[in-house]
């Protein structure tokens, strides 16, 4: 089957290459003379010389909206998959995204992250804390850091974006969020006009306090989470693919390219798990209302 790339940039060729792995046939949208599939310079262009049944949109974020509503327009009715976060902002599209958009979320598809809850089900929880930093000049080596777009508020870079993995992790496993605060804005010396760092504050629907940490600061790299329930305490470890259950480890050696591959899986067999368009909106609205929180210092509650 034929599967359309739109954007070739890091993720764009990771998503071409495991397309094309798993025996589909590629072709991007871009400009990019070093992308080695067919090239179309449009949308249009390239739906009108393929029938693909997967449409994966890796533009930056900002640009997330103007390919989505490209793709409605034209009548595309194969599965869409739109690299997170959906939009850098809330926005309402005409025509209307069905129940084929999906916000690539790729860290449900962790096998520490299904481990996770299957040990959850039926324990209550206490508490819970989520953690993700790196440094940003090493993120694209070899690549200028400030000229990328997660240096760009306009283009929607900034840690509440770039890593949004956290919120939405918090929340595949712990529920929808009650209410939140942050703290949270540009405070280094990094190059950028982006908010290099944020802490957040939740109550969900299964844990009454839920914390939130992510940076571009940090110069070791770290990304995981420690949750406590009232007769078991979880910590992972993405980095080392370690999941400690009271003290108890479990090892879960995954390559960078397994939860990709499986998300592109599921999206091929219409698996439920991946972040469907109502929750990758959502979680812009939260995204939203956690830069009003640390703004305002105040807390919001969900509506």
């Amino acid at each position: 089957m034929h599967a359309l790339i739109i954007g070739y940039g890091s993720i764009g060729a990771r998503h071409a290459r495991l397309l094309k792995s798993m025996g589909h046939e590629v072709a991007c949208v871009t400009r990019n003379r070093e992308c080695p599939f067919p090239a179309f310079p449009n949308i249009q262009a390239a739906l009108e010389e393929t029938a693909p049944w997967l449409a994966v949109v890796c533009t930056a974020t900002v640009e997330h909206a103007a390919g989505l509503k490209t793709l409605l327009k034209a009548g595309f009715t194969g599965r869409i998959l739109v690299e997170k976060p959906l939009f850098e902002r809330i926005r309402e599209l005409d025509p209307a995204p069905g129940d084929n958009v999906f916000v690539a979320y790729n860290l449900r598809f962790h096998p520490m992250v299904t481990r996770t809850r299957e040990l959850l089900a039926g324990h209550r929880v206490l508490n819970a804390r989520f953690a993700v930093g790196q440094y940003l000049p090493d993120w694209r080596p070899g690549r200028d850091y400030t000229k990328s777009y997660s240096a760009s508020r306009a283009l929607g870079g900034g840690v509440l974006r770039d890593l949004s993995h956290e919120l939405d992790l918090a929340q595949f496993l712990l529920g929808d969020w009650k209410r939140a605060t942050a703290l949270g804005g540009h405070y280094s010396d990094l190059k950028i006009d982006s908010d290099d760092q944020f802490a957040v504050l939740m109550e969900t629907e299964r844990c009454p306090m839920v914390g939130v940490h992510m940076d571009y600061l940090s110069r070791a790299s770290h990304r995981g989470f420690d949750i406590t329930c009232a007769d078991m305490t979880l910590r992972a470890d993405f980095l080392a693919g370690m999941l400690t259950v009271n003290g108890t480890m479990e090892e879960f050696p995954v390559d960078r390219d397994i939860t990709y591959r499986r998300e592109l899986e599921a999206m091929a067999v219409g698996d439920p798990t991946p972040c469907t368009y109502e929750q990758g909106l959502a979680l812009v609205a939260l995204i939203e209302t956690l830069e009003r929180c640390a703004e305002q210092q105040v807390w919001e509650s969900a509506s």
